[in-house]
């Protein structure tokens, strides 16, 4: 295979083995960005020169780091030291850290080389990436379109062979959403699992997480995120055993739940409910026990609530000069400003109500399968057609209807790219597993990607 399509644990044992250096692969990766990005626009900020440093450093010693040498990507919401991060906003746009994320200081420590910082809308609100700061993000399956998700030029970069595997986050499915839109695997991990530090995580919605083109990449890069800091408000339990071995353990037979009824009534389309029934005659070729059965996660007053806790996240930036932010955050700023603080905690608590509810469903089953969103990728511009935040934000739902809700529950969930829409478009189907259960999704998804491989396919742009 290609070497800018090896997956990243390949990658990292050519360079531990002194086959290729990480040089190689560094120059590799800038000069596919300089030749493709233009046409993506998935990177908002190149750090070539430091990242040839950094590689040549590398290259230099030696050391066992679970990907020495390997280029990666990260999110342009996540702070990176000495590296602009923007938030995609004109607020930030100058905005350059003196310190890293707790999960950067974790990639930088597994050995990986940080190439660059991958677009995203401002302040990761919506679910397409789309910025008036750094402008939209292409599909490369079909440039028209969106990658979908805040962390779509993550996706978008890794489906384009512009990177081996791409640090994204997930608040309201924003991994596992271009993860569909861009036929890769995104795994969006159990609340806790991943340290949000040194901040706080709005009520535990939002995780880090992994886009990958290997579960195999998944599993070792959430061996490397995952892990209590101090001070935490919450952590998941330690896994039993490391997730890449875990991935690669039968996971025995299943009780799945098949649903095509999202948390929040929307239509579905009929490609996305085709991938859903075809990734459900699969896990029944695999053995498992596959019915159908819904959560009872459905409430009529589900995307009211979850707004009235999701614009506290906007309200939080310091920003003075709200016109220096997009109308639809400027709207849910000014919300949020309006609301009471007790509006805030009966919303939290209405939440908390609804996963409660949620998740005790799982004491009978072990997963539930679903689409990931309700239609294939969307054309550029579909959400901002609208005006209005609130219409906005509902435009949203019409798209990702069954995502957040693994955001509200914490549970653990992956989008799997094992659809193509006639015309070309990745379509993915989602799983969500239990609490703390990330060691049965990964060894799940293992299998599945071994009855149906997905890591050869390209698209058109790469």
């Amino acid at each position: 295979m290609e070497l800018a399509f090896l997956s990243a644990v390949e990658q990292a044992l050519l360079v531990r083995s002194r086959e290729v250096s990480s040089t190689e692969l560094v120059q590799l990766y800038l000069d596919r960005i300089q030749r493709l990005d233009s046409e993506l626009n998935a990177y908002v900020t190149v750090c070539g020169e430091e990242a040839l440093e950094r590689a040549a450093e590398i290259d230099t010693q030696s050391g066992s780091e679970p990907f020495r040498g390997v280029p990666i990507a990260v999110k342009d919401l996540t702070p990176t030291a000495g590296i602009r991060t923007t938030f995609s906003s004109h607020a930030y746009a100058n905005f350059v850290p003196d310190y890293d994320a707790a999960v950067v200081r974790r990639l930088r420590g597994a050995g990986f080389v940080i190439v660059g910082k991958t677009n995203t809308p401002e302040f990761g609100t919506t679910a397409f990436t789309e910025s008036d700061l750094n402008g939209p993000t292409r599909n490369p399956w079909d440039p028209d379109r969106t990658p979908g998700g805040s962390s779509g030029g993550a996706a978008a970069a890794l489906a384009a062979g512009l990177i081996p595997i791409a640090h994204g986050t997930d608040g309201g499915g924003s991994v596992r959403i271009p993860a569909s839109c861009c036929g890769v695997f995104g795994l969006k991990p159990s609340r806790g699992r991943v340290s949000s530090a040194p901040f706080g995580s709005l009520e535990g919605l939002s995780t880090a997480g992994a886009l990958s083109r290997t579960v195999e990449d998944a599993a070792h890069l959430l061996d490397v995120l995952a892990g209590y800091e101090p001070g935490d408000p919450w952590w998941a339990p330690p896994p039993e055993r490391p997730f890449a071995d875990a991935a690669a353990a039968s996971p025995g037979t299943l009780r799945v739940a098949v649903t095509s009824t999202p948390p929040i009534e929307t239509p579905v389309s009929p490609e996305c409910v085709a991938a859903l029934r075809s990734a459900a005659d699969l896990l029944t070729e695999l053995g498992h026990d596959v019915g159908e059965m819904t959560p009872p996660w459905s409430d009529p007053d589900l995307f009211h609530t979850f707004i009235e806790v999701w614009q506290a996240g906007v309200a939080l930036h310091p920003i003075e000069d709200l016109s220096l932010i997009t109308a639809l955050n400027r709207g849910l700023v000014e919300s949020a400003r309006a609301s009471s603080a007790v509006d805030y905690v009966r919303a939290v608590a209405k939440l908390q109500m609804i996963a409660r509810r949620t998740v005790a469903f799982w004491d009978e089953i072990d997963v539930v399968l679903t689409p990931t969103l309700a239609m294939p990728p969307v054309a550029i511009g579909w959400q901002a057609s609208v005006d209005g935040a609130i219409e906005q934000l509902l435009r949203n739902t019409e798209f990702t209807p069954f995502t957040a809700i693994a955001n509200l529950t914490g549970l653990p969930a992956m989008s799997l790219p094992l659809h193509w829409s006639d015309d070309g478009l990745p379509i993915g189907v989602q799983v969500i597993g239990p609490p703390a259960g990330e060691a049965l999704l990964l060894s799940l998804a293992t299998q599945v990607e071994s009855a149906r491989p997905w890591a050869n396919r390209r698209p058109p742009l790469s």
